[in-house]
């Protein structure tokens, strides 16, 4: 046989054996089963609005999990999902009237620098505050920053981060949302009836009770929500609330960072009634629940809150050896069994609901402690840490775009398990993380 010929045959049948055994996916057709997305809402907070790196910015709205979801919806059938978007030449605009964070060099108390979030500007931009309702509402996404249930049926409520969206300024989120008649829905409510107390380390606000009425209880406020959404028929999916234990607000400062060399423990044992020793150490915090004294060591599961100023720590007041830690930046045991106790009593009402009304319903919370235990995803790590793991955002709080797309997934898994839909995935590693100088 001719040589040439020869060679062109073989490699014709190695071709066929390679595309043959090439793997085969069963992925089924886009296919919306037995639901209407057609004009879907977002009902939520913080993650809901898309608020990421401490700030409300275009980018981050674009990337939060209700807009990626909606991008999916339209695979089968979606509408237009209408966010109120800050314009893309704005920095943003946080709480406090903040400025979202960057990654980049930060020079410490004892002139040492290191890579950790710097803001991008000493304040954020004011004019997000505007109304934008006239010419641009109603709005689909409709996740407010800092939003309780208790919130939701407030009239005239007076979060910045509403009334740049309100149809009026009487109008209440429910009520807007009630107007705009949406055959789909979801809702992820009830973190921040915790988390704002845990935020101020229980040294204000409070965790919403949950008996009472109407706006002033968990239950009956929730149970609200999810009735007059459904009035018309319309159907949706529910999530839980992660434990904040899974966080890394709540996490990235160990309960025993007191780094200590030997000369420096004998100095601290010497001059306090509390023993130190070289290398790791409890932090010497306030508590007021210790009889005579108000202080203590901290011990092992507490936390340290991510917004403690480090330099009050290792060098101008010495916080946590020489001076105690004020009680606003730590949980202690009682508080954060308390928080932990309302989360869970919290995710037994919404499953019920969901239950009972045949909603889809996704266990963000399961969700949340596997990425902290550290999730495998399409090869690629995914964890809890704070700036490398990829999940969380430099606040600590809300999602990366990437932490959104992992969000998003499970959202879409429930709704499909549960309407006999056939909605596909996002691929997660499309969507950045932490983004390195």
């Amino acid at each position: 046989m001719n040589t040439t010929l020869y060679k062109i045959i073989t490699l014709a049948i190695t071709t066929t054996l390679v595309v043959s055994c090439k793997p085969k996916f069963d992925v089924p057709d886009p296919d919306n089963g037995n639901i209407d997305v057609s004009n879907y809402i977002a009902l939520g907070s913080s993650m809901t609005a898309g608020y990421s790196n401490g700030a409300l910015y275009y980018d981050a709205q674009q990337n939060s999990y209700a807009n990626i979801l909606a991008e999916q919806f339209k695979l089968i059938g979606g509408g237009e999902f209408k966010i109120p978007n800050v314009s893309q030449s704005s920095i943003g605009l946080g709480n406090n009237d903040g400025a979202p964070s960057i990654l980049g060099n930060r020079t410490d108390c004892k002139g040492v620098v290191s890579l950790g979030p710097v803001k991008v500007a000493p304040q954020g931009d004011l004019s997000v505050k505007t109304n934008m309702y006239s010419g641009q509402g109603p709005f689909s996404n409709m996740g407010v920053p800092n939003l309780k249930v208790i919130d939701m049926a407030v009239t005239s409520y007076t979060n910045p981060f509403y009334q740049r969206m309100s149809s009026s300024p009487s109008s209440s989120i429910l009520s807007d949302a009630v107007a705009k008649n949406p055959t789909f829905f979801s809702v992820n409510l009830g973190l921040n009836d915790v988390l704002n107390f845990a935020l101020k380390g229980g040294t204000s606000d409070s965790i919403t009770p949950m008996a009472g009425a109407i706006g002033i209880g968990f239950e009956a406020s929730i149970n609200n929500v999810i009735n007059q959404l459904m009035a018309n028929g319309s159907k949706g999916v529910i999530a839980n609330i992660p434990s904040i234990k899974s966080m890394a607000y709540f996490n990235t400062i160990p309960w025993n960072g007191l780094k200590l060399t030997k000369e420096k423990a004998e100095e601290l044992t010497g001059s306090l009634p509390v023993a130190y020793y070289e290398g790791d150490n409890p932090f010497f915090i306030e508590d007021e629940s210790v009889p005579f004294t108000g202080y203590r060591q901290m011990v092992e599961g507490e936390f340290v809150l991510l917004n403690i100023p480090l330099d009050s720590v290792k060098c101008y007041t010495n916080w946590g050896s020489a001076n105690l830690i004020p009680n606003r930046f730590t949980l202690i045991a009682s508080e954060i069994d308390a928080i932990e106790n309302a989360i869970n009593n919290y995710n037994m009402i919404l499953k019920n609901i969901a239950n009972a009304k045949g909603l889809a319903f996704v266990d963000v919370n399961a969700f949340f402690k596997k990425v902290k235990t550290g999730y495998i995803y399409n090869g690629v790590s995914v964890n809890a840490s704070f700036v490398s793991g990829g999940f969380y955002s430099l606040d600590g709080l809300n999602l990366t775009a990437r932490g959104n797309a992992l969000l998003a997934n499970e959202y879409i898994k429930a709704i499909n398990s549960t309407y006999q839909s056939s909605i596909p995935e996002v691929n997660a590693m499309k969507y950045p993380a932490v983004t390195f100088p």
